[in-house]
C-alpha cells in the first residue's frame, strides 16, 4: 500500500511542477508579446514595461489565450498599426517558444 501512495504523491508533485511551469512560460510569453507589441506602438521602456504587465494580466480574464489576443489586436489597432488576428497568433506561438527555451534553460 505505501509504494502505491508514494507513487501517487510522485505523481501530484510533478502534475504540479508541470503546472507551475505552465504557468510561468505563459506569463514570460505574455510579457514577451506585451514587448513585442509595445516596440510596435513605439512605447518607451518604462511604458513597455507597464503595457507587458498589462497584457500578463488580460491573461486571468478568462481561459485560453483569446483574452490575450483580444487586448493586443485592439490596442494595436488603436494605436494605428495594420495587423490581423494572424499575425498577432503567429506572434504569441514564436513568443511561448521563445519563453519555453528561456525557462528551460535557466535564462
Amino acid at each position: 500500500m505505501t509504494s502505491f501512495s508514494d507513487k501517487e504523491r510522485a505523481e501530484e508533485a510533478k502534475f504540479a511542477r508541470d503546472e507551475e511551469m505552465e504557468f510561468r512560460v505563459a506569463a514570460r510569453r505574455n510579457r514577451l508579446l506585451g514587448a513585442w507589441a509595445a516596440e510596435k506602438m513605439g512605447l518607451t521602456s518604462a511604458e513597455a514595461d507597464a503595457y507587458g504587465k498589462e497584457v500578463i494580466q488580460a491573461d486571468f480574464e478568462e481561459a485560453g489565450d483569446e483574452d490575450v489576443i483580444r487586448k493586443l489586436l485592439g490596442d494595436l489597432t488603436a494605436a494605428g498599426i495594420e495587423i490581423d488576428e494572424i499575425e498577432i497568433r503567429s506572434a504569441l506561438e514564436a513568443k511561448a517558444i521563445e519563453a519555453r527555451r528561456s525557462l528551460m534553460g535557466g535564462v
